[in-house]
């Protein structure tokens, strides 16, 4: 399930972007990028819809992934 960031918390919302960068490890190539722009990153794309923030029900937890993701998991889902 899709959750609006925009109705998260700021403090909230800063949150859990961080660990969500600081989990993913993601490689930016040979230029480096501080932790405070990775989270502007990952929010530039919330505010496009590039990203989305979703509940997992069956996992019971929050996660940030790219909406076309988000939409291929949905569209495979058991049952179809």
């Amino acid at each position: 399930m899709i959750i609006p960031w925009e109705q998260i918390d700021p403090e909230t919302l800063y949150n859990l972007i961080e660990s969500f960068v600081l989990r993913e490890g993601t490689d930016y190539g040979e230029q480096e990028k501080s932790l405070a722009q990775k989270v502007e990153d990952v929010k530039r794309q919330l505010n496009s819809g590039e990203a989305v923030v979703v509940w997992s029900e069956l996992h019971e937890n929050i996660n940030i992934m790219p909406r076309s993701q988000f939409h291929a998991q949905t569209d495979h889902s058991p049952g179809d």
